[in-house]
Parts: C-alpha cells; structure tokens; sequence
C-alpha cells in the first residue's frame, strides 16, 4: 500500500446508499485520504451528477465509464467539464435487438420505453420498462440471478457494447471497449500512474457488475460490500 499515489472509486454502495449524499463520516473519510493520495472517482453516470451527489466534495470524476472527464476547479467550486465523447447509435437496431430479447425471454410486459437511449451513446435495457414502480424493479432480481443466467446471450446479442448487470431490473450498456477499467488505465496513461500506483475501491465487483473489469485487472481492488465500512476497508491507506 505504500506504493499507492491514486485512490479511484465507485459512488451507489461504495460511498453512498444508491442515489443518495454523501454522509458526514465517508466525507471525513475522503478528506483524510486526500491528504497523501489523489483522488478520482470513476462512474457509470454523467460526471456532473456524480459531483452532486458527493456535494461538492473536491475530486476529479471519470463518468459515463470514462466517456465525460471533470476537473475540480478549487477557484470555483466546481467541477469543469473537460471531455464529453459521444457515440452514434442505431436506434431501430437496438430497439429491434431488445424487443427479441423480451420475446425469447418472456419479458413483454413492461411500462414506458422498450430501451432508454443516453446522449453519450451508452443504452439501457429496461426489463421491466423505463417507467416501472420501483418496488417492482427491487423486487424483481435483487440476487441478480435472472440476469446473470442470461448476460453472455445479451453480450452475444450485443458484440458492439460493453454489456453490465446494471440496477435493479436492467442491462446497460457502453460502447465498446468503454469500462471502468478501460476509463481508468486511460487517465493512469495520460497523468504518469503506474497501474501499481493504483487502488480502486468498490462495491459491484460480482460477475457483470461495472466494477468487475477493475477487479479482474491487476489494479490493487478494495471491496466494499456495505458503504458504512468504507473506513475500516480502507485504513491501510489512511
């Protein structure tokens, strides 16, 4: 650990509860690794919402899996937005695609959307629809089996996209080679890190889960599978 100058993590279940603030304690957490470490988080959503949901915690953010780059300026506060690739993308093919899907696989019924389609060029495959309860979407795979078993067919399905466990109820999906690990090894190559120089610390590690290529990597992986033990997880950084 001592050789570790960059500390990269994932926010939903590593930081924070899903789509919540970042808490007193996990902030305390960052500032005291800040101290000797860069920090950088490397998500699966847009930079700028990564960045509100950690309250303005200052740190650079990778988001839409390396697709947008955000740098905190300290004179502002802010987090400037410094890449935002975008991707085509063949809606009548995607949607052509997912409605096979659901026909093979008894997935039919659904509220809203059959797909929801991301400005990055990164795609959801809703199962349960983009306008379903969410209690229906927790209740529906919450060990990920029923997606699990069918994720190579999907993968198949989809040769031109990274395909994850996404949610609840979804698949999501990131133009090729675009994962955590692909955004993270592109940043350690433009900014002089060693990937063991690296850390990365997340909590969707399991199979087809975004963290998984970091965990598979040869980056040194801290697994978080209850954010309120980020401390503990973490103190040999400390």
């Amino acid at each position: 650990m001592s050789k570790i100058r960059l500390i990269a993590f994932d926010l939903d279940g590593t930081l924070t509860q899903h789509k919540t603030k970042l808490d007193p304690i996990n902030r305390a957490v960052l500032e005291k690794l800040a101290e000797n470490h860069k920090l950088l988080m490397v998500g699966a959503g847009g930079a700028q919402r990564i960045f509100n949901q950690l309250d303005g915690f200052p740190i650079d953010v990778l988001g839409n899996y390396g697709l947008q780059e955000g740098k905190y300026n300290p004179e502002t506060g802010e987090l400037d937005l410094i890449r935002d690739l975008t991707f085509p993308c063949d809606r009548e093919s995607v949607d052509q695609r997912v409605t096979m899907l659901r026909e093979k696989f008894g997935f039919t019924e659904f509220a809203g959307e059959n797909v929801e389609f991301h400005a990055s060029g990164c795609i959801t495959f809703p199962i349960l629809g983009t306008k379903a309860k969410q209690e229906d979407k927790l209740a529906f795979d919450p060990d990920r089996s029923k997606r699990r078993a069918i994720h190579q067919i999907v993968i198949d399905t989809f040769p031109e996209y990274v395909v994850f466990v996404g949610g609840s109820s979804s698949f999501d999906m990131a133009p090729q080679p675009h994962d955590k690990f692909h955004a993270l090894k592109d940043y350690c190559e433009r900014n002089g890190y060693g990937l063991d120089e690296v850390a990365y610390v997340g909590d969707d590690y399991g199979p087809g889960g975004n963290d998984e290529s970091v965990y598979k990597s040869e980056i040194k992986f801290i697994t978080i599978d209850d954010y309120t033990t980020l401390g503990e997880r973490v103190k040999e950084l400390l």
